[in-house]
């Protein structure tokens, strides 16, 4: 599956990408097609600026207080990936990035990544994978048996 991932991101992606600037230059024009992509370029890089500094503001409140910051991390985990599709020259990957940034739709983005997630560690663990510790004569040893000391 990573294979298949890898491809259609640097295969696949960019031929998409090509093909949408070139069907909205036909459609608007070679240099409003060139302006809207700067536009956007320079309203994604002031957005994952400012929503950036946010989500780092949060973290550290939720550190400072002792909280658990999973909505924080995730927070800020998207608005990297997103401001790294901002960044890169497109229609298709500034959709995305967009989605990812902006701060209404991205409660929507954190419960599809915590939905994908959560799956992902239900097949792990129905596939006989229970993590580092192992049971062993009622208690969970988290070292190798040839570990053990005298």
């Amino acid at each position: 599956m990573p294979a298949v991932l890898l491809i259609g991101l640097f295969v696949v992606l960019p031929i998409v990408e090509i093909y949408v600037i070139i069907q909205v230059g036909q459609e608007i024009g070679a240099l409003p097609t060139v302006i809207l992509l700067v536009v956007e370029s320079i309203l994604g890089g002031w957005l994952v600026k400012r929503e950036g500094r946010r989500a780092w503001v949060a973290l550290n409140e939720a550190l400072a207080t002792g909280q658990m910051p999973g909505r924080q991390l995730a927070d800020a985990a998207l608005v990297l990936v997103g401001g790294t599709l901002l960044l890169t020259p497109g229609f298709v990957t500034d959709v995305f990035g967009f989605f990812l940034v902006l701060p209404f739709t991205r409660p929507f983005a954190r419960r599809v990544l915590a939905a994908l997630a959560a799956r992902r560690a239900r097949r792990h663990l129905a596939h006989g994978a229970h993590g580092a510790a192992r049971p062993r004569r009622g208690v969970h040893q988290i070292f190798r048996p040839d570990d053990d000391q005298p």
